[in-house]
């Protein structure tokens, strides 16, 4: 009887490291993201800052994962800046190297003015964000 326990057990284990060693271990790498922003005035004077509060949420953390983001103004006339006073050029590709930051948009024109922000990871996902602003033309401050 003894001698059947140990062979049994023997052949519990072996299964059991036999099924540990399973080819199909699924390691999550890619994660969905979305930058979020606090709201913003919807009208600016030429030469007006306003500052834009970001914060990029992950729905899973992967280290290796690098953040990127690009605009594109595609109507009037601004400058986007990032809190340390990097001026940003349009369509070109930035890092993204933290989660909570500010960014900072210009009015350079009298008209409206439209921009989008695209942000990205290495592993293939994307966003976009959007702002808008009419030109407040009231002659107080």
């Amino acid at each position: 009887m003894k001698k059947f326990a140990c062979y049994l057990l023997y052949t519990l284990l072996l299964a059991a490291i036999a099924c540990a060693c399973s080819d199909n271990l699924d390691i999550k790498q890619s994660y969905e993201f979305k930058v979020t922003h606090l709201p913003v005035p919807q009208k600016l004077k030429k030469g007006e800052t306003v500052e834009i509060r970001f914060e990029l949420e992950r729905s899973g953390r992967y280290e290796n994962t690098k953040y990127f983001f690009r605009y594109f103004q595609f109507q009037g006339d601004g400058r986007l800046a990032m809190d340390d006073g990097t001026v940003f050029l349009p369509n070109d590709y930035y890092d993204l190297e933290r989660e909570t930051f500010r960014m900072y948009y210009t009015s350079l024109s009298e008209e409206r003015q439209e921009f989008e922000i695209y942000w990205f990871d290495n592993m293939g996902n994307a966003g976009v964000s959007g702002f808008s602003f009419n030109n407040d033309s009231s002659e107080g401050q």
